[in-house]
Order: C-alpha cells, then sequence, then structure tokens
C-alpha cells in the first residue's frame, strides 16, 4: 500500500515537471523581442499581418498558429564581378565583368550595389529570393546601360551617367519585380580594358582629358580676370569721359553767357564795343611781346621803351 502512494507521489512529480517545462516553453515561444534596428512580421497560419510590429517586448500565439520573422534594416551590399571573403580579401570574376559596349569594345565592370529593405512584407512573401534577384537585376541593368555607350564615356568623364543610368534602371526593376527594397546607392569599382596595352593607352587619353580641362579652365580663369581689368577700365575711362563732358558743356555755358553779355552791349553801343574787343584781343595776342617807339622826321631815330615805365609802375 504504502508503494503505491510513493508511485503516485513520483508519478505526480513527474507530471508537474512536465507540465512545468511546457509551460516554459510556450511562455518563450509566446514572448519575443523587436529591436529597433529590425522589421518583425507576424504570420497566422503562415498568412503575414500587412504590418510590422513595433519595437519592444511583444507577446504572439505559440507555434505553428502564429510565427516571427525577423529582418535587419540596416545597409546591404551586392557586389557584382567580385566578392569579399571574410578576411576583407576581394576575389575577381574576370568572366563575369566582361561586357561589350555600345562601339563593340570588350571591357570589364566590376560594381557595388548599397539597398536597404523598405517592404519587408514583399521582400519575404513576393519572391522565394529577392538577393540572387536583385543580382539578376544588377547585371541586366549593367550590361544594358554599358551595351549602349561608348568606351570612351565609360572610361573617362561619362562615368557619372553612366552610373546614374544603371541606377535608375536597377530602380525601375526592383520595382517591377516588387523585391520591397530600396536602391540606396550605385558605385563602379574598377572599369578596365583586358590587355594591359590597351588599359594604358586609355589612361594615357584620360590624363590628356583631364590636362586638357585643367588647361581650359586655367584659361578661363585667365580670360576672367582680364575681362574684369578691362572693365575697370573701361569704368574708369566711362567716369572720365562724363566728367570732362560736364566740364565741357559747363564751360560752354559760361562762354554763352558771357557771348551774350558782350552782345548785349555791342547791340547798345557798337563803336565801342568793337574797340574794346579788338584792344582785348591784341592784348591776349602780345602778351609777351615787348613795346617799343620809334620814328623821327629829322633822321634821329628816336626810341622810347615802353617796358621800362610799365616795370616801374
Amino acid at each position: 500500500m504504502q508503494n503505491q502512494l510513493l508511485e503516485k507521489i513520483k508519478k505526480a512529480s513527474v507530471l508537474k515537471i512536465v507540465l512545468a517545462i511546457l509551460v516554459v516553453i510556450l511562455l518563450s515561444n509566446c514572448v519575443y523581442t523587436v529591436d529597433q534596428t529590425e522589421y518583425a512580421i507576424v504570420t497566422t497560419f503562415g498568412k503575414p499581418n500587412i504590418q510590422p510590429i513595433t519595437s519592444g517586448l511583444k507577446f504572439k500565439l505559440p507555434y505553428p498558429i502564429q510565427s516571427v520573422k525577423k529582418l535587419s534594416k540596416e545597409t546591404f551590399s551586392t557586389t557584382f564581378g567580385y566578392s569579399v571573403k571574410v578576411g576583407g580579401e576581394e576575389v575577381f570574376n574576370e568572366e563575369e565583368t566582361k561586357m561589350i559596349t555600345g562601339d563593340e569594345n570588350i571591357i570589364m565592370v566590376d560594381l557595388e550595389v548599397q539597398w536597404k529593405i523598405a517592404d519587408p512584407v514583399a521582400y519575404l512573401f513576393n519572391t522565394s529570393n529577392p538577393r540572387v534577384i536583385l543580382l539578376n537585376a544588377t547585371s541586366s541593368a549593367l550590361r544594358s546601360v554599358v551595351g549602349s555607350s561608348m568606351v570612351d564615356d565609360v572610361l573617362t568623364d561619362g562615368r557619372t551617367k553612366i552610373t546614374n543610368d544603371i541606377r535608375e534602371n536597377l530602380t525601375n526593376a526592383v520595382d517591377d519585380y516588387k523585391l520591397g527594397v530600396s536602391i540606396v546607392n550605385v558605385n563602379l569599382q574598377d572599369v578596365d580594358l583586358p590587355t594591359l596595352e590597351v588599359d594604358q593607352a586609355f589612361k594615357a587619353v584620360t590624363d590628356a582629358r583631364e590636362e586638357r580641362i585643367t588647361t581650359i579652365n586655367l584659361a578661363q580663369k585667365y580670360r576672367n580676370e582680364r575681362e574684369n581689368e578691362v572693365m575697370g577700365e573701361k569704368d574708369a575711362l566711362l567716369s572720365k569721359a562724363e566728367a570732362t563732358k560736364v566740364a565741357i558743356v559747363e564751360r560752354a555755358k559760361g562762354d554763352t553767357a558771357k557771348f551774350e553779355a558782350i552782345f548785349s552791349e555791342y547791340e547798345n553801343n557798337k563803336n565801342v564795343t568793337r574797340q574794346r574787343l579788338v584792344i582785348e584781343a591784341l592784348e591776349e595776342a602780345l602778351k609777351d611781346a615787348k613795346l617799343y617807339i620809334t620814328g623821327g622826321t629829322d633822321g634821329v631815330l628816336k626810341h622810347l621803351p615802353l617796358e621800362a615805365f610799365k616795370g616801374g609802375e
């Protein structure tokens, strides 16, 4: 009898332990946390909720009724033409990077795409492998843009436009595929030609173009400086001419007033005014001349220096 009682106690203890373990498992399965740096999508019988779960401590029904899928909000990087190992070593895929330009030249291009998850529900459930689709879309956008560009543009000053075109094409592609990602940036990494000799020749062309641009900029700078100097001289000449014009006009006005005053006097007494004008004209014309009175009828030359009398005044 006692043994049966002990057996019942043991069975009850084991049952309690099992129940406690089940409760712990259920609680751990029903409680979860969401960090601010991640998305959390709750699925009910495999069907996702439309809105992501906010950060904090959350509760859900136990699996398999509900489950939680988490995604990072970080910026991811997808590389085309090369891969980065754990130690940071880059491994290039030469066959992947080779492509043909619009003028039928072979060129080697590798690319980095930075992207973020914009719609976690679309990222998780619209496609089976969005990363692979993104890589294929990157390859398509890159080859499409390079295939319609000239080799000079890809290697030299057309790279900015090419990068923008790749980004635009890739953005349109991920939107069409509804991947749920947004393209943050596109970076052309290495752009080279397949042979060293051709690559050096194009680099020489690039250096020459950069030197040309530098020379043009220096010439433009010199031109601007000379234009500023000339404009300054022009303004100075205009200012001087304007001052001269004003002086001449004012002098002409004074001469006009003087003439009108003389003419008025002339109208009143013509003979006197005429004689006075003659005398003033002679005084102006002979102001530096020395005057002498000479003459005589008896054969003796008479000389009277008037300057002596003038100086004694």
